[in-house]
């Protein structure tokens, strides 16, 4: 059974990922939006969270360094450890993102990579202690990962917290149970910005469909929360 997916959010009113300030001030609001969302993030909890590989690389801020001698890594999975209080997993499908340990912010980390990464980097998340699953394909498929991370680590509530790309497709690949908007008080307005769902020329409308479980209010940020089911045609 997969596990249970909350796609969490923090957006201007427009629906942009990015403050759009800049100049006096623009700091202090992005520490402020940091601190919302984490606790956003406390407060909904789970057994792990889900980010994107540009995300894990400021995070990490690792270098490349491939063992000696690496051997031949495991495939498709390898269980460094699976026992962890929570799990950082990483979307990475081409292995470009480097780890020191095998924890971010003391989650273990679990790596999801594409069918044709390199044995060298396999072997190098090994000896750093982290784990990671290996897709069957050239492309990453979320409800094939979802299940693995299930079985292998007993991961069974997930924060899919990623850029508009990356939750764009898990959305239209159907296996996000909810989504919860953090709305700031702020309008971007930057033509261009990233959105906080984005996918392709389809889009999403066709695919999906919005209950409206909660909202409220809490220091001026508005909280949605919705159930999502597919679209019935």
């Amino acid at each position: 059974m997969k596990p249970h997916v909350t796609c969490l959010m923090l957006t201007s009113l427009d629906g942009r990922l990015g403050s759009g300030r800049s100049g006096e001030g623009a700091e202090a609001e992005i520490k402020a939006r940091g601190r919302a969302f984490e606790a956003a993030h406390d407060e909904l909890g789970g057994d792990g969270w889900i980010i994107g590989r540009v995300t894990a690389q400021e995070m990490s801020k690792a270098l490349p360094h491939p063992p000696a001698k690496p051997g031949r890594p495991a495939r498709p999975v390898h269980v460094a450890r699976r026992d962890a209080g929570a799990y950082g997993i990483i979307l990475d499908p081409a292995g470009k993102v480097h780890f020191a340990t095998g924890d971010l912010g003391g989650d273990h980390v679990v790596v999801l990579l594409a069918r044709d990464v390199d044995d060298a980097h396999l072997a190098e998340l090994s000896a750093d202690g982290v784990s990671y699953v290996v897709s069957d394909g050239p492309e990453i498929d979320p409800a094939a990962a979802l299940d693995v991370l299930a079985r292998a680590f007993g991961v069974k509530r997930l924060l899919l917290e990623g850029g508009g790309g990356m939750n764009g497709a898990f959305l239209k690949a159907g296996v996000v149970d909810e989504v919860v908007v953090l709305v700031w008080p702020s309008i971007n307005g930057v033509t261009g910005e990233r959105a906080i769902f984005e996918a392709g020329e389809e889009g999403l409308a066709n695919s999906l469909s919005l209950e409206l479980t909660s909202f409220e209010a809490r220091n001026g940020v508005v909280w949605l929360r919705y159930a999502v089911s597919p679209r019935t045609r």
